[in-house]
């Protein structure tokens, strides 16, 4: 009886102790679940309160269309579709023969125009040398005609008097004749004397005829000086012209400057268009749609082919019109890439100056009545932090689509 008694006092707690151990680890999963619970909660507050996010987003790039900025015949093509090539590698090249040509005539006509621009330049001091003395000579030829005017004039003047002079000997010796021939007649006087004044009066007669002569050469001893003192002023004049005709001489030689210049842009723009025949990649990227072929003939501004640069690339982001209440340029951002599995940095840098809806090719019109408000969705632009380093492989595409996270608080 005495053994008994405990062991019916013992074995209740031994059935206590079952029970109790089940619900403990009821409670230890119940807490684990609501801590569960609040974390995911506060990963949910977290992510609505401080970040946004979207799915409808993809990186964005530059599609660059190589076309021939000058017509010719395709002679070598250096790369493939889809082939990866660097800035400055070597697309395709034309012919280059015409375009050579065209570089010895613009030589040339460089060459014969700095020849012109040489002899024009040399011709300045020469005409003003020769202005100078025309001009100094001109006047000493005024002065000279002036001067024999003056004496062809002179002479004139002597000649008239000199027929005075010879008109009043050949009056008076007509007269002696008139007066002797009745003498003769009647022997009064000898015939010896009436021969001397006959011929007295044919001198007299003659040197009136002379002094005549003379007059006349005289009068065009004066026109002749005339003309000559005319000529020398107008010679004269022309001389005071001499610094407009080196004014105009400077005008030609910096004119001859100006075609040397001419020809120097076309021989330049000659060997720009040769250069134009070796075409190479303005960017590094992927070559796309390639069109060129060996022997094709391609005219100017002619697409030969798309490069998809992979240098400069960004993502466009269509947040929704409520997203952005918080958001400005500077953020940083977060990108998932579906195509690569990664998660790269970046920052917002512009946001949309107008919704999808407004620069859609056919925006939506709400003249009806019948509106219904429909959040709209604003383009975001999100650069890669360090896109070199972090996609250094050149995984990423334009096209493929992201999802971003921007931090707004």
């Amino acid at each position: 009886m005495a053994d008994s008694t405990p062991t019916a006092i013992q074995s209740p707690p031994e059935e206590s102790t079952e029970v109790v151990q089940p619900q403990s680890r009821r409670r230890g999963l119940i807490v684990v679940v609501l801590v569960v619970l609040a974390l995911v909660a506060a990963g949910f507050w977290w992510r609505s309160t401080f970040s946004e996010d979207t799915d409808d987003a993809q990186i964005n790039g530059h599609l660059i269309q190589v076309s021939s900025r000058i017509s010719g015949q395709v002679i070598h093509v250096d790369v493939a579709e889809n082939q990866v090539v660097k800035a400055g590698d070597p697309i395709a090249e034309l012919d280059p023969s015409d375009y050579k040509v065209a570089v010895e005539n613009a030589e040339a006509a460089l060459a014969s125009a700095q020849a012109n621009a040489a002899a024009a330049q040399v011709n300045v001091p020469i005409t003003t040398v020769n202005t100078g003395s025309n001009l100094s000579s001109a006047s000493a030829d005024v002065t000279g005609a002036h001067a024999s005017v003056s004496q062809a004039e002179q002479q004139f003047q002597a000649a008239r008097a000199r027929i005075a002079q010879a008109q009043a000997n050949d009056t008076k010796a007509q007269a002696d004749l008139a007066r002797y021939k009745p003498l003769v007649e009647k022997d009064v006087i000898s015939k010896q004397q009436f021969d001397a004044a006959v011929a007295a009066a044919d001198a007299a007669h003659a040197a009136l005829a002379d002094a005549r002569a003379s007059e006349q050469a005289a009068a065009d001893g004066v026109r002749v000086a005339r003309q000559r003192e005319a000529q020398a002023q107008a010679l004269f004049k022309y001389a005071q012209t001499g610094p407009q005709q080196v004014a105009a001489q400077s005008a030609r030689a910096k004119q001859a400057l100006a075609q040397v210049q001419q020809a120097q842009a076309q021989l330049d723009q000659a060997k720009l268009n040769l250069s134009y025949t070796k075409m190479v990649a303005p960017d590094a990227g992927i070559i796309t749609r390639k069109s060129v072929e060996i022997n094709q003939n391609v005219s100017v501004g002619q697409n030969l082919l798309t490069l998809v640069s992979l240098e400069d690339l960004w993502v466009t982001a269509n947040f929704k019109e409520t997203q952005l209440k918080h958001m400005y340029a500077g953020q940083a951002a977060e990108i998932d890439v579906d195509a690569t599995g990664k998660t790269y940095h970046g920052k917002v840098t512009q946001i949309g100056g107008a919704t999808g809806s407004v620069l859609s090719l056919f925006p939506p019109e709400n003249a009806t009545g019948n509106y219904v408000k429909v959040v709209q969705r604003v383009p975001v632009r999100i650069d890669f932090a360090d896109l070199a380093h972090e996609d250094a492989g050149h995984a990423l595409r334009p096209g493929l689509s992201v999802e971003p996270k921007v931090r707004v608080k």
